[in-house]
């Protein structure tokens, strides 16, 4: 099975504070499969607010995410879809 994977550069002036984070998580925890982003080496699920939340990801970030499982072309593109309305 080949891995959805797509890159986002923040746009919001916060970066990825706590609501669009939670949102985030929220969105993930609904779809089987396992989301990570990835920023400067550092990787955390999607599906764990703390982990999101220390990652740090700040306005002008490049993230990677990656989406693997059995929905994955519909979790990848639902977050990217959250990403470019929300941060």
């Amino acid at each position: 099975m080949i891995m959805k994977e797509f890159q986002y550069t923040v746009k919001d002036a916060c970066g990825i504070h706590a609501r669009p984070a939670g949102l985030l998580v929220k969105l993930a925890k609904g779809f089987a499969s396992t989301a990570t982003l990835e920023k400067g080496g550092k990787t955390c699920d999607l599906r764990k607010l703390m982990a999101l939340m220390g990652m740090g990801v700040k306005q002008g970030d490049t993230v990677t995410i990656k989406v693997e499982g059995d929905d994955e072309a519909a979790c990848a593109e639902a977050i990217q879809k959250f990403l470019s309305e929300n941060v």
